[in-house]
């Protein structure tokens, strides 16, 4: 058989650190750019590489995810394609959850359909990238490797965060350590002069390879790597193949962003803003593929919008908006200020039937509601604004908490469902 190239996307873990817009969904499910889900991305950037069998593990507050996926990606019969869904089972073997990366893989490798000859492409679901795989496989090829590495430079005096790579010229894995604390230890996982002029050019700045959680495995390698015991591929497998196999990095060098935390989502999401921003949406050649809606255009009606992103069903009245992301559904009503706001929109349009009945019940209508001035915030799905509401985090901590508000990496977020009243101030 034609060797072919099975990918496997990382649903997620908890995602405490994305809490509380996983407080529902897990992080691969969390809306992005006003009409996407994060994972989106990893499934768009297989199918551009003509790679289109996907299996997506996944594990906690998966309906969501499941959702969007059972009604996004339909491949025709004769491509041989799916995104097929493998959700955490209970086994004779193990009752447990996945314990990390290796262990989810290690436990659904029964259901892969594989031949000996193949490749395994393994990816995380919450990350921002564009990247040509086809690249990647033949590098990996090409080198006869066991493994590949993604990486891309990090500072020196970042990469605490990273799984760090020490890599000859050759592109070898010589040392792999995960979030290197000891500043000597940093100081011996820098770029050789030959890799850091290719990369960096003149650049007087110390440079690092992080690894980027993707990975390509030989059939082969990837059994004998998870006959280990290690459950995470970057803590435990990788630094435990170093001594017997042969590892290779490929180096990355476009925009990547691990949206991993409350503060990194809401950037990435802002910077899509820009005139031209760092990840492209626009890129006829590299399509991001999501769920088709078959919604109206955005409806517009005497409004001021300074850089913005506004998705289709937005309905936006005689309001000012500067630098915002406008989600699907998303309604912002007359004199309303928003700036710096990222708006996830509403999952259905509210009927008259419904807006009669939310004035019986004393509720606010799906939405903004008129004269408000929201800052630095992140609104997620289905939120209801009253009139007159005044929202910002400055000078709110960190953990702050307050009817359906929280504050996290000093950015504002309305809780999913929430009901804000009018007049609220915070």
């Amino acid at each position: 058989m034609k060797p072919s190239v099975q990918c496997v996307i990382m649903g997620g873990g908890r995602g405490t650190r994305l809490h509380p817009l996983t407080k529902f969904r897990c992080k691969p499910a969390v809306p992005l750019a006003g009409k996407y889900r994060l994972v989106d991305i990893p499934i768009s950037n297989c199918i551009n590489a003509g790679y289109n069998q996907i299996y997506l593990l996944t594990q906690f507050n998966t309906a969501s995810l499941h959702r969007h996926i059972q009604g996004s990606f339909h491949f025709d019969p004769f491509g041989k394609g799916f995104v097929e869904i493998l959700a955490a089972e209970q086994t004779e073997a193990s009752e447990t959850w996945y314990q990390g990366t290796a262990d989810a893989v290690r436990r659904n490798l029964r259901h892969f359909h594989y031949s000996d000859n193949d490749l395994f492409l393994i990816l995380s679901g919450d990350q921002l990238y564009s990247m040509d795989f086809r690249k990647v496989i033949e590098q990996h090829r090409r080198l006869k490797a066991d493994v590949t590495v993604a990486a891309k430079t990090v500072a020196c005096s970042e990469i605490s965060a990273y799984g760090a790579m020490k890599v000859g010229d050759d592109l070898s894995i010589q040392e792999f350590v995960e979030k290197p604390q000891d500043k000597a230890q940093v100081k011996g996982l820098k770029l050789s002069p030959k890799l850091h002029a290719q990369l960096n050019g003149s650049s007087k700045k110390d440079y690092c390879l992080a690894s980027m959680g993707i990975y390509v495995f030989t059939v082969g390698a990837l059994k004998k790597a998870l006959s280990h015991e290690g459950s995470d591929f970057g803590k435990e497998i990788i630094p435990a193949l170093l001594e017997d196999m042969k590892l290779h990095a490929y180096i990355f060098d476009g925009y990547w962003e691990d949206i991993g935390t409350v503060r990194a989502f809401f950037d990435a999401n802002l910077m899509l803003t820009d005139p031209v921003p760092e990840f492209n949406f626009f890129d006829a050649y590299n399509k991001i593929y999501t769920r088709p809606r078959y919604l109206p255009g955005a409806k517009l009606n005497s409004c001021h919008i300074d850089r913005g992103v506004v998705a289709d069903g937005a309905i936006i009245t005689q309001a000012k908006l500067k630098r915002c992301v406008i989600g699907t559904r998303s309604v912002v009503s007359n004199g309303s200020i928003l700036e710096n706001v990222v708006m996830m929109g509403a999952s259905e349009f509210e009927t008259l039937d419904d807006l009669a009945e939310n004035k019986r019940k004393g509720i606010p209508n799906l939405g903004i509601g008129e004269d408000c001035i929201i800052k630095d915030s992140i609104i997620d799905k289905d939120a209801r604004i009253g009139n007159n509401v005044v929202l910002s985090p400055g000078g709110k901590p960190d953990k702050f908490e307050r009817n359906g508000i929280c504050v996290r990496d000093g950015v504002l977020c309305v809780l999913k469902d929430a009901i804000i009243p009018d007049g609220t101030v915070i």
